[in-house]
């Protein structure tokens, strides 16, 4: 148990800062830049093995409830810390997001002493969930439904669309074939791994206990009703300010670029996945 978490504690900060290093002294990017692709691609890589981890749980598991697969709790403790990890990561890329503003102080210790305040007011909604997972939904796997627990992996589907698209905003890239083509595909992916994941896993167990899906939540144990409840509103929420995001883009047109500059202040607020990194 204990080595698995220590790979991951070494595994996604290491990726991080190789590629941080990689695009700074072979690229010539500057320091934010770097932390914030880098950032993205360690989301990226986290949710296609996540997302990879639950196809094979799902498609192993013929019994929904009885079923289990070595690899649920594995990953559970390998990808644990990547979670502590991200906070920190996106920490970093909202201090550079300041500095570009223009509103550092006191160099650079100070500005991020001095923005955690700001920080957590901003992303407190990716904090707590960051924290939520940890405390309660992973340890909720105790050898049994690992079939739910792989459907919940695969939610990890969207976050490689959503990380690429906020990088084509950042680089001012929006009307590109790629930005629009990424767009509807990463539409699709949240809407079908995340908005319709909560009532898929009801009708799943409605089906493997012959009862109607309205009876599910009065049979169900009350730590997935209450992680349903807490969760299923913020994918709506992170749902909604991508849709508005894309409608917003599709209006703009060939905008210019101060329009291309707002678009990129408030487009996406996610993550795991959906989230503002600029």
């Amino acid at each position: 148990m204990l080595a698995l978490m220590a790979a991951g504690c070494v595994f996604f900060p290491g990726v991080f800062l190789l590629s941080k290093h990689a695009l700074k002294h072979m690229m010539g990017w500057s320091r934010g830049e770097a932390d914030i692709v880098s950032a993205r691609l360690v989301s990226s890589i986290q949710a296609i093995m996540a997302s990879a981890t639950g196809f094979i749980i799902t498609s192993s598991c013929r019994d929904v409830m009885e079923d289990s697969h070595w690899l649920t709790d594995n990953y559970i403790l390998f990808a644990t810390p990547y979670f502590a990890y991200d906070i920190y990561a996106m920490f970093l890329c909202y201090c550079h997001r300041l500095q570009v503003k223009g509103h550092e102080e006191g160099g650079e210790g100070g500005i991020r002493w001095a923005s955690v305040g700001g920080y957590l007011r901003r992303e407190k909604l990716m904090v707590l969930h960051h924290i939520f997972m940890v405390t309660c939904c992973f340890p909720a796997s105790q050898g049994k439904g690992d079939f739910f627990q792989g459907v919940l992996f695969l939610a990890e589907l969207s976050t490689p669309f959503v990380c690429l698209g906020k990088v084509l905003i950042q680089y001012q890239q929006q009307h590109t074939v790629l930005h629009k083509v990424n767009g509807v595909l990463m539409l699709l992916a949240f809407f079908c791994c995340r908005v319709l994941l909560f009532p898929y896993l009801y009708y799943a167990y409605s089906r493997y206990a012959s009862i109607p899906v309205y009876v599910v939540p009065l049979v169900a144990p009350w730590q997935c009703n209450l992680g349903a409840a807490l969760l299923w509103p913020l994918q709506l929420y992170w749902f909604t300010l991508i849709c508005r995001g894309a409608l917003r883009l599709s209006a703009a047109g060939g905008c210019s670029k101060s329009t291309c500059k707002a678009d990129n202040d408030c487009c996406l607020s996610s993550s795991n996945g959906c989230r503002k990194r600029t």
